[in-house]
């Protein structure tokens, strides 16, 4: 009996799990259209495992250890993938993308480490290093520092530029960003600089920080982040392998036809699950209907 109830949870541990890997599937699909989206991934473990044993195995050894044996599966975390998007033109000048390939010098080997498709470098140690990313600076309705890679921006009556969502977007001293001329003087370089008429640097520079632990990021909706370690970040530098592009935005970087593929799995896996429940409820009910009469 015992062994039925342990496979029942197992299951039902499956089903929970892929649940809600199924919904943050759906999530990025549903924002493959969003710009500046970054896709997630759910982070699927093992409960740890536990030592069975028989009592009474072995004459002077009561508890003769028979094996290990897992107790099913939960989804741990939703991981966001900050990769880079492709870009997509739109004309507009008030639309801005980052285009960004940091690089981080190993303290070992003094050399550039070399990240994988998801953006991570393992050390010998086991030390995971996540790739820095460089992401726009707005302020919400609260005056709280955000971040974001959507630079759908627009410029508001008064001059000052601002998100989608009506946030003011913040320059390079952290301050929000008001043009004297309006839409018209938005011109701004591959540094971020923004310039007059003449091409002329005007003292404004679009405010794009450097987080060096993107996973650190917490979603806050309307394309936003925050980081709650304030340490986290830095502003722009020169030399820093970035670059702004007016007139385009980055897309999301979500793959449609690998989250179909996951949205199936995902589905078929729940439904093995949901089945393997259902053979250990027919058998409980044996088991208290048939054998427990007799």
């Amino acid at each position: 009996m015992l062994d039925v109830l342990r496979g029942l949870y197992n299951a039902a541990a499956g089903m929970v799990t892929q649940q809600r890997r199924h919904d943050t599937v759906t999530q990025n699909i549903s924002n493959v259209n969003t710009a500046g989206y970054k896709q997630n991934d759910t982070v699927i473990r093992s409960f740890p495992e536990v030592l069975v044993s028989m009592i009474g195995g072995e004459p002077g050894n009561p508890r003769h250890v028979i094996g290990k044996l897992n107790t099913g599966v939960f989804a741990e975390e939703s991981i966001a993938l900050h990769l880079q998007g492709d870009l997509r033109e739109t004309g507009q000048a008030s639309d801005f993308a980052i285009v960004s390939e940091l690089n981080v010098i190993d303290e070992d080997t003094g050399l550039g480490m070399v990240f994988d498709g998801s953006g991570r470098h393992v050390g010998e140690d086991g030390e995971v290093t996540y790739r820095p990313q460089a992401f726009f600076t707005v302020q919400d309705n609260n005056g709280n520092l955000r971040y974001t890679r959507s630079g759908e921006f627009r410029v508001g009556p008064e001059g000052q530029v601002l998100t989608s969502a009506g946030f003011q977007v913040l320059g390079a001293d952290n301050q929000p960003i008001v043009l004297t001329g309006g839409a018209a003087d938005l011109t701004v370089n591959e540094q971020g600089f923004i310039l007059d008429g003449a091409g002329n640097p005007t003292g404004q520079t679009l405010g794009v920080a450097v987080v060096s632990a993107p996973n650190d990021l917490v979603k806050e909706g309307n394309g936003l982040y925050r980081l709650n370690n304030e340490d986290g970040f830095r502003m722009l530098a020169a030399g820093d392998n970035v670059i702004i592009r007016q007139g385009y935005i980055e897309a999301s970087n979500v793959d449609a036809s690998k989250s179909m593929v996951e949205l199936t799995a995902a589905l078929r896996a729940y439904e093995t699950n949901q089945k393997v429940v259902q053979f250990y409820d027919r058998s409980l009910e044996k088991a208290v209907n048939e054998i427990g009469r007799v």
